[in-house]
C-alpha cells in the first residue's frame, strides 16, 4: 500500500472496536470476555491497529499489556464515538417503548439541578420512563437523545436551542479552605490559594484578568475533565473553583461552599435546552421539554 492509499483507507473497524474494549476495561481478558473471543485474538487485533496507525498503542509490562501515551490519546479521541453508537443502538432497540423519553446532559447539571427536581415531573406524568444519559462532553456529535441539555454558545448544527442558565462564573471554596487561607480581600489574595480547573486551564486566567489581577503564567492547580469533578474537589477543600451559582445553590444554602467575591466572568457560554430540527418529539417528550424550560429557563 502506498502512502496516499494508506491515508485514504478506512481504519480496520474490528480492530478499533477491540482496542476500545481493551482500553475501557484495562485488560486483555476482560475485553475478550466482552467480545466473546480469545485473548490471543484481542492481541492480534491490537497489533493490526498499531500496524495501520504506525503507532505503539500498547506496551508489555510484566505479563500485562498497558496503554502507551499514544494509546491513551487515541482512546480519548474515539470513546465519544462509541458512546454515540451505544446510545443510538439502545435507543433503536427500545424505540417501541412509546412512553420512554431520553434526555442527555452533563453531570454537573444533572446531579445538581435536573435529578433533584425530576420527581416533580414523574409525579405529574405517571407511567413515563425517563432515560438519562451523558451528553458527549464538549463536542456534542448528534446523539440518540430526544432532548439534550448542553453547555456552549448555543449553536449546534441540526438543533434548536433554548437558553437555560448563563455562563457567568464566580469563585467558590469550602469554609475549611477559606479558614486556612482567608480572609481574602482583595481578590489578589487568591494567588495564595490552590486553584481548581475545569476542562482546561483557560478560565481562571480570564477571570483574574477581568478582575484586573496580574497572575503568573501558566497557572498551576488540579485539572478536572468536567465541572462536577471540580465541584466535588472544592467541597473536599482541595482548592477554589469557578462555578455558576444556580448550579451550586444547594451547597451555598447549606454553607458547604462560600462565594469569595461577587466579581463574575461571562465568557459567552451557557446551558441550553436542545432538540433536533429534523424530528418531532412524542407527547411525553414534549411534556418533558416544556417542564425543563419552565423549571430552569
Amino acid at each position: 500500500m502506498n502512502l496516499i492509499e494508506q491515508f485514504d483507507a478506512d481504519p480496520p473497524l474490528r480492530a478499533v472496536r477491540t482496542f476500545e474494549a481493551f482500553a475501557r476495561h484495562g485488560g486483555v481478558n476482560a475485553a475478550a470476555r466482552e467480545l466473546n473471543v480469545s485473548a490471543s485474538a484481542i492481541s492480534h487485533q491490537l497489533r493490526l491497529l498499531e500496524d495501520f496507525l504506525g503507532l505503539p498503542l500498547t506496551l508489555r509490562q510484566g505479563r500485562n499489556l498497558i496503554l502507551t501515551e499514544q494509546g491513551r490519546e487515541y482512546y480519548r479521541a474515539i470513546r465519544s464515538a462509541f458512546a454515540v453508537l451505544r446510545s443510538a443502538t439502545e435507543h433503536a432497540r427500545e424505540q417501541n417503548a412509546t412512553r420512554q423519553v431520553t434526555v442527555s446532559l452533563i453531570p454537573l447539571f444533572g446531579l445538581n439541578l435536573f435529578i433533584p427536581r425530576l420527581g416533580e415531573f414523574l409525579a405529574a406524568n405517571p407511567g413515563v420512563d425517563v432515560n438519562v444519559t451523558y451528553a458527549n462532553h464538549r463536542s456534542y456529535p448528534s446523539d440518540a437523545a430526544d432532548i439534550s441539555i448542553r453547555f456552549g454558545t448555543g449553536h449546534w448544527a441540526g438543533y434548536h436551542s433554548q437558553p437555560l442558565i448563563s455562563g457567568a462564573v464566580t469563585a467558590w471554596c469550602s469554609p475549611s479552605l477559606l479558614a486556612r487561607f482567608g480572609p481574602l480581600d482583595p481578590p489578589l489574595a487568591l494567588a495564595r490559594m490552590p486553584l481548581l480547573h475545569d476542562e482546561d486551564r483557560s478560565t481562571w486566567p480570564q477571570w483574574l484578568h477581568s478582575a484586573g489581577i496580574r497572575h503568573p503564567a501558566p497557572l498551576q492547580g488540579l485539572l478536572f475533565e468536567d465541572g462536577q469533578l471540580a465541584l466535588t474537589a472544592a467541597l473536599r477543600g482541595l482548592g477554589c473553583a469557578l462555578l455558576r451559582e444556580p448550579l451550586v445553590a444547594a451547597q451555598r444554602d447549606s454553607r458547604a461552599l462560600v462565594k469569595l467575591f461577587e466579581h463574575a466572568l461571562d465568557d459567552g457560554r451557557g446551558y441550553y435546552l436542545c432538540r433536533r430540527v429534523d424530528g418531532e418529539l412524542s407527547r411525553e417528550g414534549a411534556n418533558l421539554y416544556e417542564w425543563i424550560r419552565a423549571c430552569f429557563a
